[in-house]
């Protein structure tokens, strides 16, 4: 189901240290030349699903404005660890599965949590030659700035530059290995731009790439599969969309910062089933595998009829098609708040004060509850704001 919106010639190390934006003749950083001659790219990022929310609409354009590269994507763990006991959960991290099954790349590297896989990596990606290498990275981005070059010694390389680096010599060394460089984008506190448009904007000044704001709406491609299987799991519950309303609520983050209590949830599922109008619905609460445990403990004790818990634990798509089952969607500020303007179900969003840039883009469809203060965490949101949300 689409639910969508209305070899190359090298040059050497040093070409362009400017460490500034220069557009040039292709329209961006990156010279026309090497995009028409150049048969494939190799994009570095970061990446959580929230951004590949709308990263996604970025990648589908420049495949479309340049047909004849493949497109090679490296998503880096930020966890990385030597740590054994974090390897199965970050090796089965549920966007690989959504980068590898959208059909816009050629290769993804997904083998960057741990130091060791980090190396066979890296050395499998200097093999490709890759005539353009560019990290989108914005964290710690001098690190992938030296990443970019290390892969691709005599490619044309650039990626983000830090607003501070001049203050950093080490971090200007690093930037100095970049043919070009991208100035960081810095977020205005009184209009922030969408992180859509952020995105938007990166590639147009790296390649001259177009992408309207009709066509930044997130989109997800979901296999007739994985809603065969959201519909079987609903009937294994005893769940009738149909006839009664569902509610999707995910309390979880990656940092604390954005999570919600699981009592605020619970009180919230008791307020909602007191109301008429939500006396007969069902409810799923999601929990990341890692948490599924504590979750199901909690709710065994503090249980509410018609509640289930729900983790894609299986696959990606395991989530986009239980949430387009959905009548509402409630969550905290992280990937299923996109995920739900993706598959055009309302939804409350609880977020905190300090990243306005990241509320969901559908604002017809979205109600956005922020903490009372910058400082708050998304656990001081109570549950009343919630309750005079409600549709």
């Amino acid at each position: 189901m689409m639910i969508d919106p209305p070899h190359a010639q090298t040059m050497p190390t040093g070409e362009n240290t400017t460490l500034h934006d220069a557009p040039n003749a292709a329209g961006g950083l990156i010279p026309a030349a090497r995009l028409a001659s150049a048969d494939r790219i190799l994009f570095i990022a970061h990446l959580a699903l929230g951004d590949f929310t709308y990263l996604q609409n970025d990648f589908r354009a420049f495949a479309q404005a340049y047909p004849h590269l493949r497109i090679d994507l490296w998503i880096d763990e930020v966890r990385r660890t030597d740590n054994p006991a974090h390897w199965p959960h970050l090796k089965n991290y549920v966007l690989y599965d959504w980068a590898a099954g959208c059909g816009l790349f050629g290769r993804v590297y997904r083998d960057t949590y741990s130091p060791a896989l980090f190396e066979q990596s890296v050395s499998t990606a200097q093999q490709e030659q890759y005539p353009i290498v560019v990290s989108l990275a914005t964290l710690r981005p001098h690190r992938y700035a030296a990443l970019a070059r290390r892969i691709a010694p005599r490619g044309f390389v650039t990626g983000v530059r830090a607003h501070n680096s001049w203050f950093l010599p080490h971090h200007l060394l690093a930037y100095h290995k970049l043919d070009a460089s991208l100035a960081e984008h810095m977020v205005s506190p009184t209009n922030p731009q969408h992180i859509s448009s952020v995105y938007a904007d990166m590639f147009a000044r790296l390649a001259g790439v177009s992408v309207p704001p009709a066509t930044r709406f997130p989109f997800v491609d979901i296999p007739d599969r994985w809603l065969a299987g959201a519909a079987a799991q609903l009937a294994a519950w005893g769940v009738n969309p149909v006839l009664n309303r569902l509610v999707f609520i995910n309390p979880y983050a990656k940092t604390r910062k954005r999570c919600w209590p699981l009592q605020r949830v619970s009180e919230l599922i008791r307020a909602m089933q007191s109301l008429p109008q939500w006396k007969t619905a069902s409810f799923i609460i999601n929990a990341v595998p890692q948490e599924l445990a504590e979750a199901r403990r909690f709710f065994q004790e503090h249980g509410s009829p018609r509640t289930e818990l729900f983790s894609a634990e299986e696959n990606f798509y395991q989530l986009p098609a239980m949430l387009s089952q959905c009548s509402l969607i409630i969550s905290v500020e992280t990937a299923v708040m996109h995920l739900a303007n993706a598959v055009q179900v309302p939804v409350i969003a609880l977020m905190r004060q300090k990243n306005p840039e990241w509320v969901p883009i559908d604002t017809a469809n979205s109600t956005v509850i922020v903490a009372a203060r910058r400082r708050d965490w998304v656990k001081e949101i109570a549950i009343a704001p919630v309750l005079e949300a409600l549709p």
